[in-house]
């Protein structure tokens, strides 16, 4: 995890900075939230559990940042993190996920986490057990000699025997740290993942005990089958397989559900497609109420039982997020308002945004290109007035059609560059320049005709 100590509000800001242009408001929100965490950690007992997260609205049309600012913020916080939509779940008693299935799918992504952590602390012993058990496979003779039983075993071989196997075995370790064995075939043993030892009936619904039966087999013992692969591939596997021997699942199991207690996040995107719209009563919005009252109780805090054991979400940070085109916060039923009291709303992009998510963040969209046309030998040059030309375009429109916000850049670029990605490999060592004229000669027509714009951009 992150060391929050050290993230100030100020430089998780200049963290979210890098990859997310403008929206500072959404910005401060969420950094003052992530800080609030750790505050929270520091304080006593008794008042650590009266401290509720302070959840978040995000207001605001597609493709302006809203989910970037949240992944991006778990990434930050090596928190727990997934992302829903709101609109997947359904009341209970109706066919849908269920809404309990997004703190199970949040704990399943932290058992993720800590047991990747873990592991990475287990890995050098894992690889030199992984050796041991491949250097058993290219001289089986010596197997018995190698393993934890070899001391209490019968030594029938002659002495210069076991010396000169010894000696083998040595030069075989050598030829296997320099690679020089990784195109020999070996056949090893491969557990049938998936089936893992489990609690039975841990959950109350259908959806748990699918998940839960799902992995039943183990309980009566892992089956293994044989394998024919590539040292290499032989060795990768003897190391993941020692990785999860060495990895305590039931210390790993605590710590990932402490993690989601006390640092989860929930991301719970298109909640203003569940809000009646104003005025409105009957048909789908009873229904959309039905999955609001559903949803109010893992936000306020309850008890969900996962396959690890009982969650509390009392203290999950939700942010939830829509576009609100149709309908507004206040129709969602006062209980849920309640429960989200910041409200941020995120602007739309303008064409200076553009400028600056084409060419500022680490990961923009005209670095992805030209590292992507780099692998082929086509070097992509883009002048000022080339980048300026793109983003008007893509400004004009959003305005004209439907505001996708940043993901108007997406079609946009990729349209633009069909050509040259489509014979790079004809025309690898030369340099492409991507010019303003350039930009009118591929988009101009399609962006005058409305109609084709909105089929193609």
């Amino acid at each position: 995890m992150a060391d929050l100590d050290k993230l100030t509000p100020k430089e998780i800001v200049a963290e979210l900075d890098k990859y997310i242009i403008g929206q500072m408001a959404a910005k401060r929100s969420v950094a003052i939230a992530l800080r609030n965490r750790m505050r929270r950690q520091k304080l006593p007992e008794d008042l650590k559990d009266e401290v509720a997260p302070k959840n978040i609205i995000m207001i605001g049309p597609t493709g302006v940042g809203k989910t970037e600012i949240a992944r991006r913020l778990s990434k930050l916080s090596g928190a727990p993190f997934i992302k829903v939509e709101a609109t997947k779940y359904t009341e209970v008693g109706y066919v849908g996920r269920d809404v309990e299935s997004m703190v199970r799918d949040l704990v399943s992504e932290s058992i993720s986490m800590v047991k990747n952590e873990m592991q990475e602390t287990v890995k050098d012993e894992a690889e030199k057990r992984a050796e041991e058990e491949m250097l058993n496979l290219l001289l089986p003779d010596t197997k018995q000699r190698h393993s934890p039983l070899s001391a209490t075993a019968p030594n029938t071989e002659p002495p210069n025997s076991e010396s000169s196997t010894s000696h083998t075995r040595e030069k075989l370790r050598e030829m296997l740290r320099k690679g020089q064995l990784d195109d020999k075939t070996v056949e090893v043993d491969v557990s049938k993942k998936g089936f893992q030892a489990v609690q039975m009936f841990s959950g109350t619904n259908f959806e748990e005990i699918g998940l839960n039966m799902e992995n039943i087999s183990n309980l009566f013992g892992g089956k293994k089958k044989k394998k024919s692969v590539k040292v290499k591939q032989a060795l990768e596997i003897l190391k993941n397989e020692e990785m999860d021997k060495l990895v305590d699942m039931d210390n790993v199991s605590e710590i990932a559900r402490q993690r989601v207690e006390d640092m989860g996040i929930i991301f719970l995107d298109e909640i203003d497609k569940i809000a009646s719209g104003s005025g409105k009563h009957g048909g789908p919005d009873v229904s959309r109420e039905g999955v609001q009252r559903d949803i109010l109780p893992i936000v306020e805090g309850s008890k969900v039982h996962t396959r690890y054991g009982i969650v509390d979400t009392s203290h999950i940070l939700f942010i939830a997020a829509g576009a609100f085109h149709m309908s507004k916060p206040s129709d969602l039923i006062p209980e849920l308002q309640g429960r989200f009291p910041l409200r941020v709303e995120l602007e739309s992009l303008t064409t200076g945004d553009f400028i600056k998510i084409l060419t500022q963040p680490e990961n923009a969209l005209i670095k992805q290109y030209v590292a992507l046309l780099e692998t082929e030998g086509v070097k992509l040059e883009f002048d000022e007035e080339s980048i300026t030309q793109i983003s008007e375009i893509a400004s004009e429109v959003n305005s004209k059609t439907e505001n996708i916000g940043a993901r108007r850049l997406h079609t946009i670029m990729e349209h633009l560059l069909e050509e040259i990605s489509f014979t790079a490999s004809d025309i690898s060592g030369q340099t492409v320049k991507i010019t303003k004229e350039y930009v009118n000669e591929r988009l101009k027509d399609i962006v005058e005709d409305r109609d084709l714009t909105r089929f193609i951009l």
